[in-house]
């Protein structure tokens, strides 16, 4: 039997939540789902679950393994995708600066936006010699555990951070900062300095610094250098940062005098 729709929800609101954290259940997996994973990871009736899976791959939004009765997303997400970076005006501004930032350096640079407690990649220029892939455009990651999110909440106030994390916050390595206070007292470093830092704290191996891109309050984006620990000394990582800041201080000016904000 059909479940009955909320009386408070018209049943055509509720399919469409359905599909969309439907959709975000499949972007946060790497392997092929099938009806019954689906329905252990939503908790969606398996009869929904059906009729929206036919759906969703009759429109293109989903592929399927027909051995395997699995489904995995399909191209029209990257369509989708691709179409929210050609549609930001600040990404021609950004990409310029990442090429410069990447050509003086010689590490891989990144710009990203914080969505709530996550930072999401939208452009990466990457190193030519570079035996770590970081980041990826359309990857997220928790905004506490790299450089371009402590340096996105440094924008914040402290009662703001606190509320962005209620339920604590998760470990990715050994070395990410899993306090408030310590979030909190990293922030603080991060305004003192202008520019924000992190070994090893979201990925082994590899050592950030981020600015914030300074054309909208509080700042929304930031740009990052990657940097395989053990190729700098602290001094030479500082360096990079107050030239990461410069750069960003810069492309803010560009932004903000094209009228973008």
């Amino acid at each position: 039997m059909a479940e009955p729709a909320a009386a408070s929800e018209p049943a055509g609101v509720k399919s469409a939540r359905r599909t969309v954290e439907l959709l975000e259940t499949f972007a946060a997996q790497d392997a092929w789902l099938s009806l019954s994973d689906l329905h252990a990871k939503t908790g969606f009736p398996r009869s929904s679950l059906h009729g929206l899976l036919r759906t969703l791959y009759e429109a293109g939004w989903l592929e399927a393994d027909p051995g395997t009765a699995r489904y995995r997303l399909g191209v029209r997400a990257l369509i989708c995708g691709t179409a929210y970076l050609d549609r930001d005006p600040a990404i021609p501004f950004a990409t310029e600066a990442l090429e410069s930032v990447r050509e003086r350096t010689g590490f891989t640079a990144h710009y990203a936006r914080r969505n709530g407690a996550e930072v999401v990649y939208l452009e990466t220029r990457e190193s030519r010699h570079s035996t770590h892939l970081v980041s990826r455009v359309g990857r997220t990651l928790p905004a506490h555990a790299t450089a371009l999110g402590k340096a996105l909440l440094s924008e914040l106030t402290q009662a703001e951070i606190g509320a962005l994390f209620p339920d604590g916050l998760p470990a990715l390595t050994p070395r990410t900062i899993t306090s408030l206070d310590g979030l909190l007292a990293e922030c603080e470093a991060t305004r003192r300095r202008g520019f924000a830092a992190e070994v090893e704290e979201g990925t082994p191996g590899v050592r950030c610094v981020a600015a914030v891109v300074p054309y909208r309050i509080p700042g929304t984006d930031a740009m990052s250098c990657s940097i395989p620990v053990g190729e700098v000394t602290d001094a030479e990582a500082k360096h990079v940062g107050e030239l990461l800041a410069e750069t960003a201080t810069e492309l803010g000016g560009q932004l903000r005098r094209a009228g973008i904000r």
